[in-house]
């Protein structure tokens, strides 16, 4: 007996070329952890043994290129934790061990996340020289003050001096601010926000501060020990934001991204596009179209130990998969691509769902504002992006 869903899920075995194919690298190690963050980063009790992790990445490698076939890598991106605490000659190594499986296509981009301090920023040259060609770092404020608040690490000095250096190191630069941070009034984050538009190169992250269960600010929240702006101000800074941005010439491309025309974060846009992405590490996410047609859902160990027992157990990768059927799929394809300023495209939706959107569903959202649709694409307007997730249930309920 076939797997279930195997006919429904082969249905659109060529899906992922929509979008392209990214391979997503996680070290899992932080120097420290923020107080915010829900990520799957981890402090190391002890000193990483660094060739025994390279080696493992390494196979975690070869066996996410059986699980794809031939293909080639358009994105390579190195996230975590804190990538910038891996030593250069680790990033060169598994940087050549994706051109030797898949291939980097011409020109691909090659993203390291890195924190600003001046350790970090002493690699930079050798991460260039690695492959990298692009740098996101974690600014997050650029106040003493707030980066205290926030259990950073580099003050606004250094990150100012660790930009200057990526500047002369790479082609692209992109850095993080979180917004609506405690204390902060719209007034106070328009002029950080300028600041930052004088400084930036082609891209910028911007997030609104969310209070995440299970951190220390979710603890200190539910407590009473921290506060957030009114949702009143929240909006203000998030309109303001589109407005500046725009006006400097980085409009918003996604949700909370900011680029120059032609400089958006190609990786994350495989995701938002839903394509095919293979995920090497503790914790990491993957969507990988199969020989056989189905995509599979892929999660791996999230604790850095476990994984990495997984992967020297030898035997197939560390993770855990799920055929994903087209229906699914077509959910997953409309929640990423409408986070798109230039949407999602209906027939794509309707050949994986075995259906169209339902126009009654859309009329309303274009009369209100929301969305607009044009026969070919439904895309969410400036006055529906805030509220994406309503908009989501008002077209898929």
């Amino acid at each position: 007996m076939p797997p279930p869903h195997r006919a429904d899920a082969a249905a659109a075995p060529h899906d992922w070329l929509a979008g392209g194919f990214g391979v997503y690298v996680h070290w899992p190690f932080c120097a420290a952890k923020c107080p915010y963050c829900d990520f799957n980063s981890h402090v190391a009790k002890a000193a990483v043994d660094q060739p025994r992790w390279r080696a493992a990445l390494l196979a975690e490698m070869e066996a996410a290129r059986a699980a794809t076939g031939p293909r080639r890598a358009d994105t390579v991106f190195f996230g975590g934790g804190t990538p910038s605490l891996m030593p250069p000659e680790t990033v060169a190594a598994l940087v050549e061990a994706v051109d030797r499986l898949w291939g980097v296509a011409p020109g691909a981009e090659i993203t390291l996340e890195a924190n600003p301090t001046s350790v970090e920023a002493g690699r930079f040259r050798g991460y260039a020289l690695a492959g990298v060609n692009r740098v996101s770092m974690g600014v997050q404020a650029l106040n003493d003050r707030d980066l205290r608040a926030l259990g950073r690490m580099h003050s606004a000095a250094e990150a100012r001096a660790a930009f200057d250096v990526a500047r002369a190191a790479f082609e692209r630069v992109s850095f993080d601010l979180i917004y609506a941070r405690e204390g902060q009034t719209p007034a106070a984050w328009a002029a950080e926000l300028r600041a930052a538009l004088a400084m930036a190169v082609d891209h910028l992250s911007l997030y609104q501060l969310t209070i995440e269960p299970g951190t220390a600010f979710g603890a200190r929240f539910d407590a009473g020990k921290l506060t957030v702006p009114p949702d009143d101000d929240a909006a203000t800074m998030y309109l303001e934001t589109q407005e500046v941005c725009a006006a400097a010439g980085l409009p918003a491309y996604e949700v909370s991204n900011h680029a120059r025309p032609g400089a958006e974060s190609r990786h994350n846009r495989v995701y938002w596009r839903y394509g095919d992405y293979a995920g090497v590490g503790p914790g990491a996410h993957g969507r990988i179209t199969g020989a056989d047609g189905a995509r599979r859902a892929t999660v791996s160990p999230s604790a850095p130990g476990a994984w990495l027992a997984a992967v020297e157990r030898g035997g197939g990768p560390s993770w855990a998969e799920e055929v994903v059927a087209p229906p699914d799929q077509a959910t997953e394809y409309l929640m990423m691509a409408l986070r798109l300023t230039e949407g999602a495209d209906l027939a794509r939706f309707a050949r994986l769902n075995g259906a169209p959107l339902d126009p009654a569903r859309i009329a309303p959202l274009v009369e209100d504002g929301l969305a607009t649709a044009d026969g070919d694409r439904i895309a969410a307007t400036a006055a529906g992006r805030p509220v994406l997730n309503a908009l989501l249930r008002a077209l898929l309920a």
